[in-house]
C-alpha cells in the first residue's frame, strides 16, 4: 500500500523562514546599524529637517510592524511543535498523566489546581534527594545502559 507523503512547507512558510533566519543574525543587525550610521551622517547634509527625520521614522515603522507578524508566526510554529513533543512525551511515559496532552487548551483555574499538584510534587522530590544526588554522573551512567540494553532489545526483536 502507498504511503501518503507528508505535505512540504508552501513557499509562504518557505519565505518568512528565511527571513526569520535572516533577520535574526549578525549580518542583519549590522546592516540596520549601517542603516542608523548613514542616516546620522546625513543629517548635517539634510540640516536635519523633517523630511530627514520622517525617512527614518517611516522606514522603521514599516519594518516594525512587518516584524511583529512575522515574530508571531515563527513563536506560533515553534509552540505548537514544542507543544507536540511534549504530548509524545506525555504519551510514551507509562506513568504520565494523559490529561496533560493538550493542556493548553483547559481554563487558568484548573491550570493553577495542576500546578500546586506539581509543586507538591517537587516539595516531596525534594525531600528524597539532592540533585547531587539524584543527577550523579553514576545516576547519568546506570540511565544510559538501561536505554542501550532496551535498544538492543528492540532492535533484536525486529525480523530481519
Amino acid at each position: 500500500m502507498k504511503k501518503k507523503s507528508e505535505k512540504g512547507p508552501t513557499a509562504l512558510e518557505k519565505m518568512s523562514s528565511l527571513v526569520t533566519r535572516a533577520s535574526g543574525s549578525s549580518a542583519a543587525f549590522l546592516i540596520a546599524l549601517s542603516v542608523i550610521i548613514i542616516w546620522l551622517i546625513t543629517g548635517p547634509i539634510f540640516k536635519f529637517s523633517d523630511t530627514w527625520q520622517l525617512i527614518i521614522n517611516t522606514g522603521t515603522t514599516i519594518i516594525t510592524f512587518l516584524m511583529v507578524f512575522l515574530i508571531q508566526r515563527s513563536q506560533n510554529k515553534d509552540s505548537i511543535a514544542l507543544h507536540l513533543k511534549l504530548n509524545e512525551l506525555i504519551i510514551a511515559q507509562e506513568f504520565a498523566s494523559n490529561r496533560l496532552v493538550s493542556i493548553e487548551e483547559i481554563g487558568e483555574d484548573d491550570l493553577k489546581v495542576l500546578q500546586k499538584f506539581y509543586d507538591h510534587l517537587a516539595l516531596l522530590a525534594k525531600k528524597d534527594l539532592s540533585v547531587q544526588e539524584s543527577h550523579s554522573i553514576n545516576s547519568a551512567n546506570e540511565h544510559d545502559e538501561r536505554k542501550s540494553k532496551q535498544e538492543k532489545k528492540i532492535k533484536n526483536a525486529v525480523p530481519k
